[in-house]
């Protein structure tokens, strides 16, 4: 059994990993991570999960979670080097769902990857979302630079960075088939008397509303006709399950940074 420790246990997608892990046969949870001003802490993960009583109390001390670990899963949004780094440094490996990383971020990733570390990180960890990125760029690939292409995401109400991760990832897929530049070419939103479309940009939407777990359409459209590739999660534990898919992989792996286009033997 591979002893996993989640970080964030206590949120609403620590809650569906603990779970999860519960009900899997190749993981066992082994450590639950949160803040220092969590109102949880001390509370068994299992049981805040509404699932089995794991025997693993939730705390803020980052060493006590790790000491009997081989594997991390990291959805969360805060610290994410600083427990990498120490996952790394205790011989574990690290699924990581954060999406909200910058790019000297995700460059640290790659160093420590490069000094050992096992590391999978990705936008979506959805089995069916990263099937959709492999869809996108082939669409993009056989349709061309021609078709209009407009991303829009929908999320829940409490969601705070825009547009998603997994959004900003579609893009650049395109962006990759057809040589753009997601800084230069993608536009968000619009509004006022903006003048007709340009041939080169991509447009990018974000919503917002209920509980809205996550939906991803991409459109190519051209005149006369109109491709429309969706995903809709309607669930948390796609991503879980995803999240353990990826702890299996990584028991294996050789040190390196990879995705879930690795995991999934998608590339």
């Amino acid at each position: 059994m591979i002893k996993t420790v989640v970080i964030g246990a206590a949120g609403r997608m620590g809650r569906r990993l603990v779970a999860n892990i519960a009900e899997s046969k190749n993981l066992i949870l082994s450590g639950a991570l949160e803040s220092k001003n969590c109102p949880f802490l001390g509370q068994d993960a299992g049981q805040l999960a509404n699932c089995a009583n794991a025997n693993v109390a939730i705390t803020s001390d980052l060493s006590k979670a790790l000491e009997r670990a081989d594997s991390v899963i990291n959805f969360a949004t805060e610290n994410v080097l600083e427990t990498t780094r120490a996952a790394v440094s205790m011989g574990c490996s690290v699924v990581i769902g954060t999406t909200a990383l910058n790019q000297q971020e995700k460059a640290e990733l790659a160093k420590l990857a490069q000094a050992g570390g096992r590391i999978v990180s990705a936008y979506n960890m959805s089995i069916g979302v990263n099937l959709l990125f492999k869809l996108v760029k082939e669409s993009a690939t056989i349709l061309g630079a021609n078709y209009d292409v407009e991303i829009t995401e929908m999320h829940h109400n409490q969601k705070k960075d825009a547009p998603s991760g997994t959004a900003v990832r579609l893009a650049e897929v395109v962006c990759e088939a057809w040589g753009w530049d997601y800084d230069k070419d993608v536009r968000h939103g619009r509004e006022g008397i903006v003048g007709e479309r340009s041939k080169h940009e991509i447009g990018m939407h974000s919503l917002r509303g209920g509980d809205v777990v996550g939906d991803h359409t991409v459109t190519f459209a051209i005149n006369g006709e109109r491709v429309e590739l969706t995903h809709k999660a309607s669930s948390r534990d796609t991503f879980a399950k995803g999240a353990l898919r990826a702890v299996e992989f990584l028991a294996t792996a050789k040190p390196g940074l990879y995705d879930m286009q690795d995991v999934l033997g998608l590339k």
